[in-house]
């Protein structure tokens, strides 16, 4: 809102100097209408979403001064309008906001109908081929243009208070055409369902201040999705239909009873399905469920396309190679995979997974089975790979997207007689569902995790849910090896699955930190503390205790939360100061990035073969086109500004998006202020994310707070009564 001190402001924009995509924060020059010449533009500063040169602006705003540019206006609020001069409509279309109209154009169809122009190309576009050059092929793409660019003008708008972005418009005018603004008037919420990145909130804003009252039907529809949808983010792929509605009207703000009603509506309509124990589920995560559970039904009842295999003789062929008698348990869930079409095998760090992969790898290939390895994240892929001698890739890579879907699908399969899937914690409903129906149906399939990590930050929880049938062979490897390497990350890790709740040697300071050890805990007072001495320890103790390893690419910081002074947000801006002082970067909205700096992609980008969790590396800025190069894997990728929402800083990453990766040398802030997040196996993943080093900063009584809270939020789902519905025991 305009304060009672603001100035007013109008004239036609002549010249954009400056725009940014994602806030639309823009520096432009402005003739007023007061201007005798063009010595007298003014430079204005401030968010102008969706304007174009040769436009009349009305601002209010306030007279500043730069220390180095002088006088500029800084917008508060504005309006805009169509050029009504010769001059400014030549401006407009010259600006190449229409296609088929540049410069030349421009003049030649000002020139031909003056004043004239906007009502011609409105409603009399066939007077364009009056103009010398203009034929009616391209007089009908001039009028396509004018006409969708006139929508789009008309939508941003109407929709500018609103918070909506230039790119979410520009979606809108191509989902609904001309009927884009009807539609959001008419039906504000169906604009939720079909619009990506437009959310229940926002089209809740604009359906109330369109007059839609707290309790009509569409917005309590909307809003139960709308709760489904929440819900799922928390990891649910199904909820009770009583707590559903009262969580909904408590959102909503609204009687239970209306609630009620309207979930009969939608289950008439099959906008969500009701289970038999009562639960609601939307149709995607019902659909991605009873996937899953066919796989389970299918793989049981199809005998095996592998080769004739005798086990006992391959046990022991592979016990030859490895040099060493494998542990019962072992021999059992090499056994499991060769002889059932569908087994799982989970265990902590060091009790032989990676053993038995190997051996079972060696054994595939002795054969001559066509055999496919896959995890969720490339780290994960990469070490899979490595430990097991074969090739490994992606579980997105694997199933190749084009056009934002998968190509290897149930009806295109793959080709393949084995498929081992490592990390499978981390799979939710929805991947497992697609990766599971790519498996032919003679096929094998196993699947590798560790039960106590965290669990996957989609919606669903498979992996238990498979085990908790108890209709999929399962080896639990409890027996651990790396103990006889005194390996402290492994034996810490087991204590804290069993509860242990004391936390291991604490040290006071950074220098009494032993470097021969792989964990040490080191006390800090206070947050301040905690970031001091995790800066120390990047810069100063592993740099002068472990030559071998890279400050920034070979130590990860996996902080419990995004903010507080150890949260990673503030983790990221100090360690980048600390670690990569350049003065060469670029500002963004999400940040700063220069030079060396370490990245993480927050969001999948199928275009860019890029994929949530990824790290990479900053390669090159460039300031004035405001780009950014970074390298993921090997591969070089540029990113503009519409598309640094997807990145941050990855000096420091949450536990969460550390899953299935591993680093050498891990840090760990772990205060008494992150006690929200404290749980046994959000502190359990931390520290086996670290392959040679952990070090805990942080308060040993926050330690045990996080050990003796065992009872990580239940997930709603409804996969395991599916599979015990549709599946006979596995074979």
């Amino acid at each position: 809102m305009a304060s009672p001190s603001s100035v007013s402001l109008t004239g036609v924009l002549e010249r954009i100097i400056f725009f940014n995509e994602e806030n639309h924060y823009t520096i432009a020059e402005l003739c007023p209408e007061t201007a005798k010449s063009a010595e007298d533009r003014v430079t204005v500063v401030g968010a102008l979403p969706g304007v174009q040169c040769g436009e009349t602006l009305q601002l209010t705003g306030e007279w500043t001064r730069h220390a180095q540019h002088g006088a500029q206006f800084k917008i508060v609020t504005h309006k805009s309008e169509l050029p009504a001069s010769v001059y400014g409509i030549r401006k407009y279309l010259g600006s190449g906001l229409v296609p088929g109209i540049g410069k030349v154009y421009a003049n030649k169809i000002v020139d031909t109908f003056g004043t004239d122009t906007f009502r011609v190309l409105s409603e009399e576009s066939g007077k364009l081929r009056r103009v010398p050059g203009i034929g009616k092929v391209r007089a009908t793409a001039i009028k396509t243009a004018w006409e969708e660019q006139k929508t789009l003008r008309e939508v941003h708008i109407f929709l500018q208070t609103y918070g909506v972005t230039t790119s979410q418009c520009v979606k809108l005018v191509n989902k609904y055409g001309p009927e884009a603004k009807q539609v959001i008037v008419n039906e504000p919420y169906r604009v939720a369902r079909e619009i990506d990145g437009i959310g229940f909130k926002t089209a809740d804003r604009i359906a109330i201040n369109l007059g839609y009252a707290n309790d009509a039907p569409p917005r309590l529809d909307a809003g139960l999705i709308y709760a489904l949808e929440t819900l799922q983010e928390e990891g649910h792929t199904a909820y009770p239909e009583m707590e559903l509605r009262d969580y909904t009207a408590q959102l909503l703000e609204t009687n239970s009873e209306l609630v009620t009603a309207r979930i009969a509506a939608l289950l008439q309509e099959k906008s969500i399905v009701r289970q038999d124990n009562g639960f609601l589920q939307l149709l995607q995560n019902d659909r991605a469920e009873k996937k899953i559970a066919d796989v389970v039904r299918r793989l049981s009842s199809v005998p095996s396309g592998l080769p004739a295999i005798k086990i006992e003789s391959a046990l022991i062929w592979a016990q030859g190679k490895a040099g060493f008698e494998f542990h019962a348990l072992q021999r059992a869930a090499l056994s499991h995979a060769l002889s059932h079409k569908f087994s799982i095998l989970t265990g902590g760090p060091g009790t032989g997974k990676t053993t038995i992969l190997r051996a079972l790898v060696e054994i595939l290939k002795a054969k001559k089975v066509r055999l496919h390895l896959a995890a969720p994240t490339g780290r994960a892929a990469q070490r899979l790979a490595e430990t097991t001698g074969g090739f490994a890739s992606t579980i997105h890579r694997l199933l190749k997207i084009e056009n934002g879907s998968f190509t290897v699908n149930e009806s295109h399969p793959l080709a393949t007689d084995f498929l081992i899937v490592d990390e499978a914690s981390m799979l939710d409903s929805r991947l497992a569902a697609a990766l599971l129906q790519t498996v032919p149906v003679r096929a094998h399939l196993v699947l590798v995790g560790d039960t106590d990590q965290l669990p996957s930050v989609g919606a669903g929880n498979v992996l238990k849910d498979l085990i908790a049938t108890e209709r999929v062979p399962v080896t639990r490897l409890s027996v651990v090896y790396r103990q006889k390497e005194q390996s402290h990350i492994v034996t810490v890790a087991h204590a804290i699955n069993g509860g242990e709740s004391s936390p291991p040697p604490v040290v006071r300071e950074v220098a009494q930190a032993q470097a021969w050890s792989d964990l040490n805990f080191i006390a800090a007072a206070s947050p301040e503390d905690c970031l001091a001495k995790i800066i120390e320890l990047c810069t100063k103790f592993i740099p002068q205790h472990y030559e071998w390893f890279h400050p920034i690419n070979d130590v990860q910081v996996l902080a419990p939360m995004h903010k507080g002074v150890a949260g990673v947000a503030n983790l990221n801006t100090q360690l980048q100061a600390a670690l990569n002082p350049s003065r060469q970067s670029l500002k963004t909205v999400s940040g700063e990035y220069r030079p060396g700096d370490k990245l993480i992609q927050l969001r999948n980008n199928y275009d860019k073969d890029l994929f949530n969790g990824d790290i990479g590396e900053v390669l090159a800025i460039d300031g004035v086109k405001g780009m950014l190069t970074a390298r993921f894997d090997g591969v070089k990728h540029t990113f503009e500004r519409g598309e640094f929402g997807d990145l941050a800083l990855a000096y420091a990453i949450s536990i969460h998006k550390s899953q299935g990766s591993e680093y050498p040398v891990v840090i760990v802030p772990l205060l008494k202020a992150h006690f929200v997040m404290l749980q046994r196996n959000l502190i359990y993943t931390a520290i086996t994310r670290g392959r040679k080093k952990v070090f805990i900063v942080g308060d040993p009584a926050a330690y045990g707070m996080a050990v003796r809270n065992a009872e990580s939020k239940l997930r709603c789902t409804h996969l395991r009564e599916k599979i015990l519905m549709a599946a006979s025991p596995a074979k």
